[in-house]
Order: structure tokens, then sequence, then C-alpha cells
């Protein structure tokens, strides 16, 4: 059997968990570990989760809670990628939801998990991302379209696959935890180490062709805008070179500006 592990990053969420418990519950997968990794909140989260695992403890899905102050969003999911011990794993923070109850179910059909060996698993499964606000309410399509085929070179314009949308094997993602030397864009860092040791592993990466995730469009990186796009400009200079990268943005830059001629 193919199991998921589920982390839910929360500080002070109380306004916009329910809906991500409730998607996370909804499930009906049976396979399912959920972690919520708090930062020793104050408004009722803490409460909120309490109840959450008080209801699911007849479930088939196992539910653990750990609130203690941390270091910041990377430190709190570096706390998950330790304790997770599900053959995949996401990251689904407080406001991020799964699209509906067979998410996970279908990802496993449609991707014949259940036919391989632990060791042949793909390193990632990766599919689309639909916007919502934060209310829940759904606003459009991820402006980026996930390829049809993913490598770590893939990056190099831009990050086409959300981090909601990006199941990693967990072995393959504990031995990376998160670069605690970026506050905004480590994720992206992550994802490419990821996809660059499933390269050296000759591990595929399998798009799902399925809609995976249902992001909530505030967040650190939206708040901070202008810091996280010259952080993840360090991110793919160091990954891609500063010759690419430049070129790169230049391209991105001019397609921006003709997008908007035309």
């Amino acid at each position: 059997m193919i199991t998921f592990s589920i982390v839910t990053i929360t500080f002070n969420a109380s306004s916009c968990l329910p809906r991500t418990l409730q998607s996370v519950a909804a499930q009906q997968y049976p396979h399912v570990e959920h972690l919520l990794i708090d930062g020793a909140s104050t408004d009722g989260t803490v409460e909120m989760i309490s109840n959450y695992l008080e209801q699911r403890s007849a479930s088939s899905h196992h539910v653990k809670m750990w609130s203690e102050p941390d270091k910041g969003l990377y430190d709190a999911m570096n706390k998950g990628l330790a304790r997770a011990t599900g053959d995949y794993l996401l990251f689904l923070n407080a406001g991020d939801c799964l699209p509906n109850s067979n998410t996970l179910s279908d990802i496993v059909r449609r991707c014949h998990l259940e036919n391989l060996e632990k060791h042949t698993l793909p390193a990632v499964l990766y599919g689309y991302t639909l916007i919502t606000d934060g209310a829940g309410k759904l606003l459009r399509k991820r402006h980026h379209t996930p390829p049809e085929r993913l490598s770590w070179r893939s990056f190099s314009h831009g990050m086409l696959v959300c981090h909601q949308a990006f199941y990693a094997r967990t072995d393959i993602a504990r031995s990376l935890p998160y670069n605690l030397h970026y506050r905004y864009s480590a994720d992206v860092d992550w994802c490419i180490r990821v996809m660059k040791e499933a390269a050296r592993q000759h591990l595929p990466i399998t798009n799902t062709h399925l809609t995976v995730a249902l992001y909530m469009e505030e967040g650190q990186t939206t708040v901070h805008h202008r810091a996280s796009l010259r952080e993840r400009f360090q991110v793919m200079r160091c990954h891609y070179g500063l010759p690419h990268t430049l070129l790169m943005h230049l391209w991105m830059v001019m397609r921006g500006v003709w997008g908007r001629i035309i």
C-alpha cells in the first residue's frame, strides 16, 4: 500500500485552517498521516487542532500535532520532514486544500503506484494548481502551467509547479532539509534539489495530469514580494549559474512586456 504524509504548518491560523483540515479529513483514501506542526499559536489554533485530533481518533487517518516555538516557516517544515513516515510527503499549509475527496485515490490510480516496488516509485508526483482567495473562493488557474515533462532544469524558467502540487518521495525529501539561509524561497531551492536527486538516482518524475492542490494566494512571498524575488534570483544563480539566470530573467521581463503590448 502507498501511504501519504500531509504536513500542515500553522501559526495563529484559526481563520483559514478549518478548510484545510476538512479537505484532508474528507479524503477517501485510507492510508494518510496528517502531521500538524504549530508554532505555539495563541489565537485558538491549538484548541482547534486538538478538537480535530479528537474527531479523527476513530478514522483510518493518523493525525498528530506538535505545538512549540520555531525559527520560522522552513524550520517548522524541517520538523515535518523529520517526522513524516509515509511513502510520499506533501506540504499543505493552513488555507491550502486538496481539491476533492478523491484526490489521493486518483493520484494512486492514475500513476499505477500500487503496481510498483517501493524502490522504483517516482521521486516526485506533480500536477495542476488552482488559486483561491483568503476565504477559499476559487479565483483562477495558476499562471504557470506544469510542463508535460519536469526536471530540475525546468525551474530555470520559474517555479513551474507549485510547492503544494509537488508530492515528493519521503525518503528523498527527508535527506534534503530546507536551507534555513533562505527566508522566502527555500521551497524553490528544495524542489530543485529533490529533482536533482531524482536525476542522480535515475528515478522518474511523474505528471499526474490532475489538479492536485488548491493554493491560497496570500502568503509570505506575496507579502514580501520584492525580497522574495531577490532571493529567488540567488537560488536560481546557485543552481543554474549567473549567465543563464540573467538570460532567463531578461527573457521573462521581455515576455511580460510583450504580453502587455499584444
